[in-house]
């Protein structure tokens, strides 16, 4: 039988289970062993939250993220809530789910829950934290879910897991970070350390360059660090009006490049830590304009 079929029939056992019971104590064993299993479920059967705030989602954005997904899965399973009759209702990850259709995908991973138990979900996820062999991006998922789906600020979660407030952060900004590097975490091929200096670089083109030169060259975290004080340090200091949005990576400086040269004119290129940016061409008359308007028709 296919290992997903049997976590599939296992899920069905348990919700069947706690319908069922109404003894406090075989409740709440059964929802822990709920909250830590993940099932595997058709969009479809997935019905949003009527009474989710947000609605609009930025197309260009949704696109990267479908694009990850065909590439690397989802690494971040979406929240459910066990509706009957092989029906979900979105708790959390509309997003991901959005970018997970336009991918094609047929199945996505899910935490399923059930409704009206808040308190036996939170101390399961918590007692979850817990548990030692749990890597740093599981740990950062559990974060998340604590705060998505018991509505805690990052102030009280510490308190709840008793850890300090930078450590949760911390973790939880590992979620940002490519689904590249998020598998490298999961996979145990790079660190909490290297992970959390990555997380601290914001243009996402030289936030991949300093992960390849981490695998590539087995990088320490002390030399990881290293190498970004170096790009830091390296960054004009004279001049105050630079948004740090503005500043090139050596892989744009170098396209830059590349494209002034093809055309023969100056060109700028500004790029913000999402990955959105401008190219301006500059040019001094019509017949440099012209030049660049046949470079850019011949191909075509």
């Amino acid at each position: 039988m296919n290992k997903r079929n049997e976590v599939s029939k296992g899920l069905r056992s348990l919700l069947s289970n706690i319908e069922k019971t109404n003894n406090p104590t075989e409740r709440s064993q059964l929802v822990r062993e709920l909250t830590n299993s993940i099932a595997f479920i058709s969009p479809e059967m997935i019905e949003v939250n009527p009474y989710q705030p947000r609605t609009e989602f930025d197309a260009d954005q949704l696109m990267d993220l479908a694009k990850s997904i065909k590439i690397s899965g989802l690494i971040q399973p979406i929240t459910v809530r066990a509706m009957g009759g092989n029906k979900y209702q979105l708790i959390s990850g509309e997003r991901r789910l959005r970018a997970s259709k336009m991918a094609g995908i047929k199945e996505v991973p899910a935490y399923v829950r059930v409704a009206n138990d808040q308190e036996m979900l939170e101390m399961a996820l918590v007692e979850n934290i817990q548990r030692a062999d749990l890597n740093a991006l599981e740990i950062a998922i559990s974060y998340q879910r604590l705060m998505d789906e018991c509505n805690l600020t990052h102030e009280a979660l510490s308190d709840r897991v008793g850890k300090d407030r930078s450590t949760v952060t911390n973790y939880v900004r590992l979620l940002k970070l490519p689904a590249q590097i998020q598998s490298s975490i999961k996979d145990g091929a790079i660190s909490m350390g290297h992970a959390r200096a990555l997380a601290g670089i914001d243009n996402i083109a030289l936030q991949l360059k300093v992960y390849k030169d981490v695998i590539d060259q087995g990088l320490s975290v002390r030399a990881l660090e290293q190498v970004i004080k170096s790009f830091n340090t390296s960054k004009p200091s004279n001049n105050t009006s630079q948004k740090p949005t503005e500043a090139y990576s050596a892989e744009i400086k170098k396209i830059k490049d590349e494209i002034s040269h093809a055309l023969g004119s100056k060109v700028d290129i500004k790029r913000d830590h999402a990955g959105k940016g401008s190219i301006t061409i500059s040019f001094s008359s019509d017949d440099q304009l012209n030049s660049i308007v046949d470079f850019l028709r011949k191909d075509n």
